[in-house]
């Protein structure tokens, strides 16, 4: 009985140390070497410092700022610990109502712009952290950006246009625009270029 206890303690520490140990280091160290941007977080950086990632949304809500998708996390948006969607299904009154008051949201941010509401811009994402939005969304709210910094729509539609990344491998997903990169995008062209 003694040697099958020294035997199964022996295959315990074995184990853990390959599982627990050799391999996680090995792991992080393959993915330091082969991608640590995506290792580390995505993050994107200004002057040097982390300000976000390029994976979860931030929340923008002032009218010069392109906003994200609506985030079904809470108690504040895009929080990664509470990440999901709200599990409203299409014919639940409450998803109506919430729709209903994104969209009314976003027409009294932009009162003169009356062409249809992109669908990103008042449903969340399954996760609710999408850091995406469609170029459609993107481009509804350049009068509304453009008016707020003082700037030509042409310019602002143009930023967006550069901020296209298409397909991944030119087949997966549908084509998006990053928030946090095109308004860290703005915030240069704005500071370059001074305001009306």
């Amino acid at each position: 009985m003694g040697k099958l206890f020294r035997q199964a303690f022996a295959l315990l520490l074995s184990l853990t140390a390959i599982t627990g140990l050799a391999y996680p280091f090995a792991v992080t160290g393959i993915a330091q070497l082969a991608f640590p941007n995506q290792a580390n977080g995505s993050l994107i950086l200004r002057d040097g410092r982390p300000i976000g990632s390029a994976l979860i949304g931030q929340s923008f809500t002032d009218p010069e700022y392109f906003w994200g998708r609506p985030s079904a996390t809470t108690p504040q948006p895009y929080n990664g610990t509470a990440s999901g969607g709200s599990n409203l299904g299409p014919t639940n009154p409450a998803l109506t109502d919430a729709v209903k008051a994104r969209i009314a949201a976003l027409r009294a941010a932009d009162p003169g712009n009356h062409a249809p509401v992109p669908v990103d811009l008042v449903t969340a994402s399954g996760s609710g952290l999408d850091p995406d939005i469609s170029p459609a969304a993107a481009l509804y709210q350049v009068p509304r950006v453009a008016r707020a910094r003082g700037l030509p729509q042409a310019e602002v539609r143009t930023l967006v246009n550069r901020h296209i990344a298409g397909r991944q491998f030119g087949v997966l997903g549908e084509p998006r625009v990053d928030v946090l990169e095109l308004n860290l995008a703005l915030d240069t062209l704005s500071v370059a270029r001074p305001r009306r």
